[in-house]
């Protein structure tokens, strides 16, 4: 009798672990995201896991870092840019599924300082910056740090600020600077600034300041997931986009 009870729970047990054995060894995708998507990518995951799919699995970091990586071979699924030119460089090298380019997001530029800090109207705060270190994403290469050169240039401050930049490997890095407190002014994205509670926006660049803040999002002819392209179109789809708009960003 016992062996008999034994051997129903053991087959009980198998059934029920059956869907989470199969789930479990579902290859997920990998995602390789601009770092100022870690909150809204990591939501946007969870809602796709939370649909019975195998979880994405997500890695932030610079755009140009990421671009690089997939460059050499990263075997990776999806590419989410936080600038064109990035992803401009990667369709070049043909290394993108044709068809499969979208444009995604959007954003703004702003300038942080410590919680609690002012806000300025955008002359003083930008003629202040001549005199005080700055925290920007490294810009020769991050799309945080081209933005942030281009509105400087545009204002006339860009030789001003130049000496006194602290560049930062990624926006994050940045914003991580500021909220330390070892610097105090930095230039990040708006949703860099939201997903904050050390830093307060002290002054917006305007729109004309800058090229255009636009995310686009793609296959990789590398990918193997076979969640690839239905996680790619529910992140392109009206409740993937909402996902990305509470945490403030535009969707394209």
């Amino acid at each position: 009798m016992t062996n008999r009870r034994e051997l129903l729970f053991g087959i009980l047990a198998t059934s029920l672990a059956g869907p989470r054995m199969a789930l479990a060894s579902a290859k997920a995708p990998l995602v390789l995201a601009a770092a100022s998507l870690q909150e809204s990518m990591t939501a946007a995951a969870d809602a796709w896991a939370a649909k019975g799919r195998a979880r994405p699995v997500c890695s932030f970091a610079a755009s140009s870092a990421l671009a690089r990586q997939i460059a050499a071979g990263a075997a990776a699924d999806l590419f989410v840019s936080a600038d064109e030119p990035w992803m401009d460089d990667i369709e070049k090298r043909g290394l993108i599924v044709p068809g499969t380019r979208a444009p995604f997001l959007g954003n703004r530029l702003v300038i942080v300082g410590p919680a609690g800090a002012p806000r300025a109207r955008p002359q003083d705060e930008f003629r202040g910056l001549g005199t005080t270190r700055v925290a920007i994403a490294d810009p020769d290469a991050v799309p945080a740090g081209r933005y942030a050169r281009a509105a400087l240039e545009y204002g006339g401050r860009w030789a001003a600020v130049a000496p006194q930049l602290v560049r930062a490997e990624s926006v994050r890095a940045a914003l991580a600077l500021v909220e330390r407190g070892a610097v105090p002014r930095g230039i990040v994205y708006a949703t860099d600034a939201q997903a904050s509670k050390q830093v307060q926006v002290v002054a917006v660049f305007s729109e004309r300041s800058h090229p255009p803040i636009r995310y686009p999002l793609a296959r990789l002819k590398a990918a193997t997931s076979p969640d690839a392209e239905p996680f790619r179109r529910f992140l392109l789809s009206g409740e993937g986009k909402a996902i990305f708009r509470r945490f403030g960003f535009r969707t394209l």
